[in-house]
């Protein structure tokens, strides 16, 4: 999200489709998909209080996602569809409550609205303390990102479009797919020409599954299905989509599948029975912020088994690789690698500062809570500072003064350290690791892949 180029102003919600709720959503750039009331602009949901004739909305204890008046909280709770929904997903041997959110300890997470405030609490001289500590840490321990657009033979058939017709094929997304697993197969988690059957059994690839985290639609798995043979697939994802990659996996005889409907903050490995006794990749295209944290917890939880022998859980992890992305989410409680920044000398509060700067990488300006115009990729383009305006000052008036390339800048060194912790982690862990970037940028902005293998 940025400012609209070229008159540095932001420009206002674009006009709602005839009959559609005028309500904006700032955080999905977009107006309300229901349809208004035949009274009002806006639906039953936001109708504004004043006009509602009613009492006052408040959000479902159930499922904030939806609100309903306070009134009418005590029976809406009792008969609210999600309830049951919630109950099943509590009832299932793979749910438990927090498993990976880094502990309760740690607090609660930080929204982008608090983090901006913190931000522009800082003194003058303490705002450009901290974009000056950042430039050192960055300086001292940042791992260089190397370039791999790595696009192999394997994948020939998705980049050539010769996929199901019924399949969503979009080439920037297909070339973020390849690349991924490309570089899967050149760091030896991937074998071309998938599995060899010996005696009945698949003695040849190198993973016997593959467990997708955030996984939306599934693409990312059908190539590997596609591509490499993979046969038994394990999809990880909190929300319901359309256009699901799961008809095109079912019709294959030889995939099983499986489609977990559960926030990864909250899954337990040890609990998907279809997945014990397998050697297992963890992969992920679109692992915003934390799901990233939570992703490399929720493999690597330690475990015992009944012989005291340190294992990583009954099943075996082989390897991962995820695209980070988003790093404007982040959270100082779900993040893998704390030991990493306190021992730079970054505190709580620097580290959720870092993660609100990280935005300017990818859109040029962060400065308002409610900027949502995407801007045009100018990082090759040299500007000169913002004049000064008289009624800003403050924090406000330094970041408008910044140059935009430098404030990309700066939120690409906040990317670097924060993925530079957890690469360090996963090699704390035993496990040889690196960190590319595996598209240009014109393909997409968001072009890291922390990949991983395991030894043993």
């Amino acid at each position: 999200m940025g400012r609209a180029p070229g008159n540095g102003k932001r420009s206002p919600p674009p006009t709602p489709p005839p009959g559609r709720c005028h309500f904006w959503l700032p955080n999905k750039r977009r107006h309300c998909a229901n349809s208004s009331l035949q009274s009002s602009q806006y639906c039953g949901n936001h109708l504004p209080e004043s006009a509602s004739g009613a009492g006052r909305r408040v959000p479902c204890p159930v499922d904030p996602s939806h609100t309903v008046l306070e009134e009418n909280l005590e029976a809406h709770v009792g008969k609210c569809p999600l309830k049951k929904r919630a109950a099943a997903l509590a009832a299932q041997p793979y749910y438990s409550k927090g498993i990976n959110s880094g502990g309760a300890e740690a607090g609660r997470g930080i929204t982008s609205a608090e983090k901006r405030a913190a931000v522009y609490r800082l003194t003058e001289d303490e705002f450009r303390g901290l974009l000056g500590k950042i430039r050192s840490v960055h300086a001292a321990a940042a791992v260089a990102m190397r370039e791999s657009y790595l696009i192999t033979d394997a994948c020939d058939k998705w980049m050539g479009g010769q996929v199901d017709r019924k399949v969503p094929y979009q080439e920037k997304h297909v070339a973020q797919q390849a690349s991924i697993v490309g570089n899967m197969e050149a760091f030896g988690l991937l074998r071309k020409g998938g599995a060899e059957v010996v005696d009945g059994e698949n003695v040849s690839m190198s993973a016997q599954a593959v467990v997708e985290f955030g996984a939306g639609r599934g693409y990312l798995t059908q190539v590997l299905v596609d591509c490499y043979g993979i046969r038994n697939v394990f999809l990880v994802e909190r929300r319901s989509y359309k256009l699901k990659a799961d008809r095109s996996l079912r019709q294959n005889e030889d995939v099983t599948l499986e489609r977990l409907r559960i926030d990864i903050e909250d899954l337990s490995l040890h609990g998907i029975e279809a997945l014990r006794g397998l050697k297992y990749l963890a992969i992920g295209k679109h692992l915003c912020g934390p799901a990233t944290d939570m992703t490399m917890t929720c493999c690597l939880t330690e475990q015992y088994d009944q012989t005291e022998e340190k294992v990583y859980g009954k099943h075996s992890l082989h390897g991962l690789a995820l695209a980070t992305c988003c790093h404007h989410l982040c959270q100082w409680k779900h993040y893998t690698n704390k030991s990493f920044l306190t021992g730079l000398g970054i505190t709580e509060e620097e580290f959720h500062a870092m993660t609100w700067f990280s935005s300017w990488a990818v859109d040029g300006d962060h400065s308002s809570p409610d900027s949502y115009v995407e801007v045009e990729d100018t990082s090759s383009e040299v500007r000169e500072p913002e004049k000064p305006d008289p009624e800003i000052n403050g924090i406000e008036r330094i970041i408008r003064s910044i140059p935009t390339v430098e404030r990309a800048s700066l939120g690409f060194m906040c990317k670097d350290i924060i993925d530079t912790g957890r690469l360090l982690w996963l090699r704390h862990k035993g496990l040889v690791a690196d960190l590319v970037s595996y598209v240009p940028s014109n393909i997409s902005p968001e072009n890291r892949l922390l990949i991983a293998k395991c030894t043993s």
